[in-house]
């Protein structure tokens, strides 16, 4: 196999909500769509069940694993998140109760760069950012509510250590500050403001036509913010020049978006293959699906476009042929980061509904421009 096909990992215990490396990408925690978190162990070309975490009783929403003090957070739909510490002398994961004051399903959680807080979005119309109280010995959660109007579904932290990205079913996407007094250093000036007292809204941005953000993400430098909706549309804007783009592609709504560098992005959800998005001359386009197993002949057309080769090919609407050209055969909900740097991101896992977890390269993206462009 080539060094730039993507690494397929199936557990084959069914669907992935969530997934998280840990630092040097020797052990992954997963959870199946169940209250449990398996954390698993490189083993060989394989990989062996370590341990599981157990202590949430609903479905596992959301994990992440700070890479510098290795602590996992979880969030559930029962209303808790728990920070799990390994301990030396058991080697067995400790979980401390996080104080979340929410009365509706969690939803998705992330550490800050400096891993002295972490977020946590919710049903409840509102995000807790949680940090530690070393004298009650817990972590805390101080909300951000308004102007959020419904459920939050996604997150990214600016590299400040200090903005917080949210993607909202009210169809926002809302850039906050969650500066902690006595955890975070008053930050730098940015082209998001300079007094940031705790939930300022820095800016508040839809994709025009509406529909639910599913994803949001930071470029590399945090100058610029990009978001998914559910209108199968990508927006990327830049409050430095104050230019807005939307791209709507002909395909299904993506659910997570991840930039590689500060020129490209890269986003998957229900059409079950990564896409590129290009930024050439200041102006950001689609470019290509990044999935090599997708056929030429099956990339860039709408479902208009489909019906009319059915037509003109005699062939029935009820074909037998049902196979997915993609590597993935359900929706993609997660896109992480794997390797290389924030500036150049160098590899990307995918997981999904079809129980997938897939280690893709960037490597390959010239190859696949070359043969693939639309």
């Amino acid at each position: 196999m080539s060094t730039d096909q993507p690494v397929i990992i199936e557990f084959n215990l069914g669907p992935i909500s969530c997934h998280a490396f840990n630092h040097d990408r020797t052990e992954l925690a997963v959870s199946f769509n169940t209250n449990v978190v398996s954390i698993f162990r490189k083993s060989g070309s394989g990989w062996t069940l370590a341990w599981t975490l157990e202590e949430h009783d609903k479905p596992v929403t959301s994990v992440d694993w700070a890479p510098k003090s290795n602590r996992i957070v979880t969030c559930s739909q029962d209303r808790n998140a728990y920070v799990w510490t390994l301990d030396q002398a058991s080697q067995q994961w400790k979980p401390t109760l996080v104080l979340l004051r929410i009365n509706r399903a969690a939803t998705f959680t992330r550490w800050s760069p400096e891993e002295d807080k972490f977020a946590v979005a919710s049903g409840s119309r509102c995000i807790s950012v949680c940090y530690f109280e070393e004298d009650n010995d817990w972590w805390v959660g101080k909300h951000i509510k308004k102007p959020i109007r419904s459920t939050v579904l996604s997150l990214d932290w600016h590299p400040n250590n200090v903005l917080l990205a949210a993607g909202c079913a009210d169809m926002k996407a809302r850039v906050f500050s969650a500066f902690i007094k006595g955890v975070d250093k008053k930050p730098a000036p940015s082209p998001w403001g300079e007094k940031l007292p705790f939930n300022t809204v820095c800016g508040e941005f839809s994709s025009g036509t509406g529909g639910w953000i599913h994803g949001v993400a930071f470029s590399p430098s945090g100058d610029s913010l990009a978001f998914t909706g559910h209108d199968s549309s990508i927006t990327v804007v830049s409050p430095a020049t104050g230019s807005v783009q939307t791209i709507r592609a002909p395909y299904l709504p993506y659910v997570s978006v991840l930039w590689l560098n500060e020129n490209q992005i890269v986003a998957a959800g229900h059409d079950c293959a990564p896409h590129l998005f290009e930024n050439k001359g200041q102006q950001w386009a689609f470019s290509v699906s990044l999935d090599s197993a997708v056929k030429k002949a099956d990339v860039g057309f709408t479902a208009r476009d489909t019906f009319r080769r059915m037509d003109s090919r005699a062939q029935s609407t009820t074909s037998s042929d049902t196979e997915i050209h993609s590597h993935h055969q359900n929706t993609i909900n997660s896109i992480r980061f794997y390797a290389g740097s924030r500036e150049n991101l160098e590899q990307y896992t995918t997981s999904g509904v079809d129980g997938k977890l897939i280690i893709w390269n960037t490597s390959n993206i010239a190859n696949i421009l070359s043969n693939l462009r639309i």
